[in-house]
């Protein structure tokens, strides 16, 4: 796998990722748009109020690739999962407690990952999932992923992440694969 040249991964903080909310919708939007999701307008706009409020989180992380001629090209961000989260309560089938207990440091929610197409198989997806995570004071990644989307699971699965369930991430959603990834 050759490295694109000239793209550049940045990691950024919740005050400079809502600076850059429009790379991030842009990129979001585009890869998102295409099957297995589908995503329309009404989609993106909802996942960007999310994306608001996320990016206010204590401990939000982002990265965002850029071409050497600065078009956002892929992103990446999340933040650890509060003592409340409700992902544990999506899945079909519950885990132990063991698994499903938080304490806002323990579990990194990969939120997004996504490359838009002109720069896939170039290995920026990789690069943004390690920027994400360097230095992340946790015990493990969480994050959901469509089954229907071959290539995605894969890399989770190259990456060393591992399914621990099927859940459906909001109301009316495919089943999705609930991956979980162990740091330590």
């Amino acid at each position: 796998m050759t490295q694109p040249e000239g793209v550049t991964v940045e990691p950024l903080d919740g005050p400079a990722a809502a600076e850059a909310e429009s790379a991030f919708r842009l990129v979001y939007a585009e890869a998102f748009a295409e099957l297995p999701y589908g995503e329309n307008e009404t989609d993106v706009s909802a996942a960007f109020r999310r994306f608001r409020s996320q990016t206010r989180k204590p401990r939000f992380r982002s990265a965002l690739a850029r071409s050497a001629d600065g078009r956002p090209v892929g992103i990446a961000y999340g933040y650890p999962l509060g003592q409340r989260t409700g992902w544990w309560d999506q899945l079909t089938v519950p885990v132990p407690e063991e698994m499903r207990r938080e304490d806002g440091r323990r579990t990194f929610g990969l939120m997004e990952l996504a490359v838009r197409a002109p720069w896939r198989r170039q290995g920026i997806a990789r690069r943004l999932h390690d920027i994400l995570l360097d230095g992340i004071d946790a015990e493990r990644v969480l994050l959901n992923v469509h089954p229907k989307s071959p290539a995605a699971v894969a890399a989770y699965r190259a990456w060393g992440y591992r399914k621990v369930g099927d859940a459906r991430p909001w109301a009316g959603a495919d089943l999705h694969d609930v991956m979980l990834l162990e740091l330590r």
